[in-house]
């Protein structure tokens, strides 16, 4: 991954949302767990783990107080389908379904540190 520049310094961080973490950087666009948020509009990622760059890290103990990540949704994607397929041999029993999770896209626009 590529962090860009934020205020004259390299800087990234790690956010959980949905129950996974991500590792993001501003101008970047990463697909998350369903989020009930319009298309267009901002999304405040409060969860943060994590922030480094130019040499200086921050770790939460879980997470950061006061940091957020800053991101705008850009609407809802589906995944790739996965296959479901029951079988039992010997009773002619084959069931086959599919499952495609839906994904809401995020663009990251900024890194707030605490105090900031």
């Amino acid at each position: 991954m590529k962090a860009l520049k934020n205020r004259g310094e390299i800087i990234y961080a790690i956010v959980e949302t949905g129950g996974k973490q991500y590792k993001v950087a501003p101008k970047q666009t990463i697909e998350v767990e369903r989020l009930s948020v319009p298309e267009g509009s901002t999304v405040e990622l409060d969860k943060v783990l994590l922030i480094a760059g130019n040499g200086d890290t921050l770790v939460g103990n879980p997470s950061i107080n006061g940091a957020r990540v800053m991101a705008t949704s850009l609407g809802e994607v589906k995944g790739d389908k996965v296959i479901v397929f029951k079988y039992k041999s010997k009773t002619r029993y084959r069931k086959k379904t599919g499952h495609r999770q839906i994904y809401t896209r995020l663009e990251i626009n900024d890194v707030i540190k605490p105090g900031e």
